[in-house]
């Protein structure tokens, strides 16, 4: 995988996958780690070609391909915060959602295999590297996924534009997954149905929704804030 972006690079650097070799228009002065393979001083019409983008800032890297872990691995961790998307596929969405989660502390975020967007390249650099510390899962069927975490002690939280209490009612604490839908649609009927409950943000002016992204960002934000509040009153 050739990312591209120096937020995407850096932050791979630091993650968990193997970077293999750093393309930079820049010199070998610059703070790359020890060891690592620097091709130095390249064209910026050479990184484009390199990485198929305009907007590689100057830098691109050979990385290993993106560590996806299993469903059951984000369930085991105590008392989750996930982020599960109902095929939304546009890559900005996603990165900007991963972002998002990652800022808020989520444990992951869980994508289904089918009609969803994936990591690539453009989604790493649209995270702003946000990704290289965030656990993903991929699952076959998310109803199903759903239903599991319910077991392992989750409540599951749709976003709705509409017919959803406020945002800010239900009590957060404990494993909670947050549940978007795609971009026009949102949620699918069934997979808005295996739910607990449908949550909404207010809109008050003439556009009928938010951009996923901007609702994911909003809703882990309550989210991380009733937590912390909860923990301060036990503290």
């Amino acid at each position: 995988m050739i990312l591209y972006g120096r937020n995407a690079v850096r932050e791979a650097l630091r993650g968990r996958r193997d970077v293999l070799r750093v393309w930079t228009a820049g010199g070998r002065d610059e703070d790359w780690p020890a060891g690592l393979d620097v091709r130095a001083g390249v064209e910026p019409a050479e990184l484009e070609q390199l990485c198929g983008s305009a907007s590689h800032q100057g830098v691109c890297a050979e990385a290993a391909p993106y560590p996806y872990v299993g469903a059951a691995e984000l369930l085991a961790r105590p008392d989750p915060v996930l982020v599960a998307l109902d095929q939304v596929t546009d890559p900005q969405n996603l990165g900007a959602v991963c972002r998002s989660a990652e800022c808020t502390g989520a444990a992951g975020v869980v994508l289904p295999e089918r009609r969803s967007a994936e990591v690539t390249p453009a989604v790493c650099r649209a995270s702003a590297g946000a990704v290289e510390h965030l656990l993903i899962a991929r699952v076959r069927n998310l109803t199903d996924f759903l239903a599991q975490a319910q077991q392992a002690g989750c409540w599951c939280y749709g976003a709705a534009a509409e017919s959803g209490v406020p945002y800010d009612r239900p009590d957060y604490r404990g494993g909670v997954v947050l549940v978007l839908g795609s971009e026009g649609r949102g949620l699918r009927p069934r997979v808005a149905g295996a739910c607990d409950e449908r949550v909404a943000l207010p809109l008050r002016g003439r556009v009928s929704s938010l951009n996923v992204s901007a609702a994911a960002a909003a809703l882990l934000y309550e989210i991380l804030q009733q937590r912390e509040a909860a923990l301060d009153r036990t503290s």
